[in-house]
């Protein structure tokens, strides 16, 4: 069984947390590094934030954002 955290914390390695604002609930993250990054992984923005577990990247819901997800 896999829970998600709802405002899981950032743990970054060298303690540097890169912060993008989104405009919806479901973003795709691949590390930003082309072929230096991580597996692309589709995360879900329960309440206001989420990060990736992968990069630590903290993706924020800009406020009146919609709840419809990516396309």
């Amino acid at each position: 069984m896999l829970l998600q955290i709802a405002n899981p914390v950032p743990h970054p390695q060298l303690g540097h947390v890169e912060t993008i604002v989104v405009d919806h609930r479901k973003v795709a993250c691949d590390g930003g590094l082309g072929a230096l990054g991580h597996p692309r992984v589709w995360l879900a923005i329960g309440g206001h934030q989420t990060v990736c577990p992968y990069c630590s990247r903290l993706f924020v819901l800009q406020p009146g954002a919609s709840d419809a997800g990516q396309h």
